[in-house]
């Protein structure tokens, strides 16, 4: 996990186009080099996202008949904490496409599939705000 050989650097030409197009689409540099932290990168994301469900899932539904969150606390915390939870899966993309590794169109269709979910759910809140 120390410095990347020269041989790791990913060159233009050995780059598929569906490779092509999701460092484009991600805004990875052409000449970015793998990153020794794809893995814990997703398991940060991993995380973050398990915190938010139970947040959201668990502890708000909970909470409620307790502390009134029913005054606009609840959409509001569900929309920052998609927010993040949307960055960290956008970054572990970033991340599994720069390294190129073995399970990033894996990541990446269940990644699109949780940013899909998100926009859902926040479409939800902002309607809870309305």
């Amino acid at each position: 996990m120390g410095a990347v050989e020269p041989s790791a650097v990913v060159r233009p030409h050995d780059v598929s186009g569906a490779d092509a197009f999701m460092r484009r689409l991600l805004r990875v540099p052409p000449d970015a080099t793998p990153g020794d932290t794809a893995q814990s990168v997703f398991g940060a994301s991993v995380l973050l996202s398990a915190i938010r469900c139970s947040l959201t899932y668990v502890v708000l539904p909970v909470l409620k008949p307790v502390v009134d969150l029913s005054g606009g606390v609840g959409p509001v915390l569900g929309l920052l904490l998609g927010a993040v939870s949307a960055i960290a899966i956008v970054f572990s993309m970033r991340r599994f496409v720069a390294a190129r590794h073995r399970w990033r169109w894996g990541y990446i269709a269940v990644g699109s599939g949780i940013l899909v979910l998100l926009a859902v759910q926040a479409v939800g809140d902002i309607g809870a705000l309305g």
